[in-house]
């Protein structure tokens, strides 16, 4: 273990690293990034829904894409902000920047190495895992074999994406060691952009096949926009592996718990699948299309400032500097719930209105509008605490504890999966939308008060008259835009006509937002002043 006690030097490199770059500015870096990722990700949405509405192939698609991301997500994600960035900073701060650089090829190395592995692995046993994870699919259009087929085809095909993802991942990481955004930012914007390409130019002549093309070079993108940044801040690769010195064993100690919990995390949307698959052909694909809309506030806010935060965070703990530690982590929790609350009861009041502007047009109908509308609904209602999750979790990385969030992500999914076994007869997909929000909300506070139990002093910071606040300001904000609602159906502007939905959105967003920014600022909120100022 490396000694956590700061010295003179070691007091001036933090301070210099903290100064350099403000938490503020990288989140507003990380958060435009992920904006720009996210409303990407809406184009992509409504590029494959006019492509395939909700057609028994694409979930043929949806099902394929899991094994891939579970490849990546399981390997090369749980060394990257939660094992790889601490053991990183400590070491730079103690053996200076060649050992830094030297443990940086080590990891990458490993996880080029794992990732390949089970790849290769799963490109293998395909054909047996695919139809495991939707045993349901086809059945209802008496399809069975042929999209099982078509799905282990798609699977094999985007398992190249791991490759490529498991290296890129990991200069993500190193990148944001280094206190560089910039370029991770802009990569899962391009790799949305692969998608695109792929649902409007490849589609045409391959069929469901193009979308799986699209994820591909998307991958390639993803890496390729990082390689001058990383060229850029010093990375100097070595074709080594070193499994023997102490930050690798740092690293695989730390990552060990996180693998047990990415694991988890992913056997959640092995859940869904399961059971949506059971549904019907279209609940799989109503309910990837409506998570993926419930997520857009979760990336743009938990995920932009919790990432930004973290390497002082890290530091922070790496220093002993406890006291540093508990206010931050306290204070990117109230902005994130400051955000995250009015974000999820905005989705929620606008669902309807919003999947007819988005998504309704070429093959997706207005029948596919409300079963879209109707599961986001109910995952609009855990997006804060899906986002609250990504700051906590990170609190318990800077301490060096995996183990508490993987004890507590495994918690979450075991109350998931009696929640969707118990809630998908009676409610269909929205009582698999339900049982998600349910675990997420369950997870966040078991989170919080975890962590106020390790570290202490988060309540005594104004955490909940500041989210007290932020909740009165969401809950005046919801009745206005049910009001609202209510008297632009009653003028004849409803949700089934486009012009209705425009209408919703637009003057549901506005008036919206200018009630919750006038009660925020009436009832004096911290948060709203700081990111006035900011703004």
């Amino acid at each position: 273990m490396l000694d956590p006690r700061p010295s003179g030097a070691l007091a001036r490199f933090l301070q210099r690293s903290v100064t350099s770059q403000s938490v503020a500015a990288a989140a507003g870096i990380v958060a435009l990034g992920f904006l720009v990722s996210r409303l990407l990700g809406l184009v992509r949405s409504l590029a494959i829904a006019h492509a395939f509405g909700t057609d028994p192939e694409l979930a043929a698609y949806w099902v394929a894409f899991r094994l891939p991301d579970l490849v990546f997500q399981v390997l090369a994600g749980a060394t990257l902000s939660s094992a790889f960035i601490p053991a990183y900073s400590r070491l730079r701060m103690r053996g200076g920047e060649q050992a830094g650089w030297q443990l940086a090829s080590d990891v990458l190395n490993l996880v080029a190495v794992a990732t390949f592995a089970a790849a290769a692995l799963a490109f293998v046993l395909a054909p047996w895992l695919v139809p495991l994870l939707a045993p349901g699919l086809g059945e209802e259009s008496g399809r069975s074999s042929e999209l099982r087929a078509l799905a282990v085809e798609l699977t094999r095909l985007m398992l190249i994406s791991p490759l490529l993802f498991g290296v890129s991942g990991m200069v993500t990481g190193i990148l944001n060691a280094r206190q560089h955004f910039v370029a991770p930012a802009l990569a899962p914007a391009i790799y949305n952009a692969g998608i695109i390409v792929g649902a409007v130019a490849l589609t045409g002549p391959f069929g469901i096949r193009g979308l799986a093309y699209g994820v591909v070079a998307g991958s390639v993108g993803h890496l390729l926009v990082q390689l001058p940044a990383l060229r850029a801040v010093g990375m100097r690769w070595r074709p080594t592996f070193a499994l023997g010195s102490a930050g690798v064993r740092e690293v695989l100690r730390l990552a060990g718990p996180r693998v047990v919990g990415l694991a988890a995390a992913q056997f959640n949307f092995v859940v869904v699948l399961f059971f949506a698959s059971f549904v019907s052909d279209a609940a799989i694909s109503v309910l990837s299309y409506a998570f993926l809309i419930a997520m857009l506030p979760v990336g743009v806010v938990g995920m932009a400032i919790s990432t930004a935060a973290f390497p002082s965070l890290a530091e922070h703990a790496a220093a002993r500097q406890m006291a540093a530690l508990r206010d931050g982590l306290t204070r990117h929790l109230r902005m994130i719930l400051f955000l995250a609350l009015p974000a999820s009861a905005g989705l929620a009041a606008l669902a309807q209105p919003g999947v007819r502007v988005l998504l309704q047009r070429g093959a997706f109908d207005f029948a596919s509008t409300e079963l879209v509308a109707t599961a986001l609904v109910l995952y609009a209602v855990g997006v804060f605490a899906h986002a609250a999750v990504e700051i906590l979790s990170r609190g318990f990385y800077a301490l060096a504890d995996t183990r508490t969030p993987v004890r507590v992500a495994l918690l979450a999914v075991a109350l998931n999966v009696v929640l969707c076994g118990v809630l998908v007869g009676p409610l269909g997909i929205r009582g698999l939308a339900a049982a998600a929000s349910i675990a997420a909300i369950a997870e966040c506070a078991l989170l919080l008060v975890a962590l106020e139990q390790q570290l202490g002093g988060l309540r005594a910071r104004g955490l909940w008259p500041s989210a007290a606040r932020t909740l009165a300001a969401t809950a005046l904000m919801l009745e206005v835009l049910v009001l609202l609602r209510l008297a632009l159906g009653a003028a004849g502007l409803d949700a089934s006509s486009l012009g209705g939905a425009l209408a919703q959105c637009t003057l549901g967003g506005l008036l919206g937002l200018a009630t919750f920014v006038a009660a925020a600022r009436y009832l004096r909120s911290e948060e709203y002043a700081e990111l006035r100022a900011r703004l």
